[in-house]
C-alpha cells in the first residue's frame, strides 16, 4: 500500500472515530468516548509518522 492511500485511510479512520466520539458524548457514555479519543489520537500519530517518510 502507498502512502497516499494510507494517509486517506488514517483520515477516514479519524473522521469515523470523530462520529463515535460525538455520539459517546451526546449518549452520556463518558467510557467509550475515552476510547474514540484514543484511537483518534493513535490513528493521529500514525498519520504524521506516514505523512514525515
Amino acid at each position: 500500500m502507498n502512502d497516499r492511500r494510507l494517509q486517506s485511510m488514517y483520515i477516514l479512520g479519524i473522521v469515523l472515530n470523530a462520529g463515535a466520539l460525538v455520539y459517546a458524548v451526546t449518549d452520556d457514555s463518558p467510557l467509550f468516548a475515552v476510547t474514540f479519543g484514543l484511537v483518534m489520537v493513535y490513528l493521529g500519530v500514525r498519520y504524521w509518522m506516514v505523512s514525515n517518510q
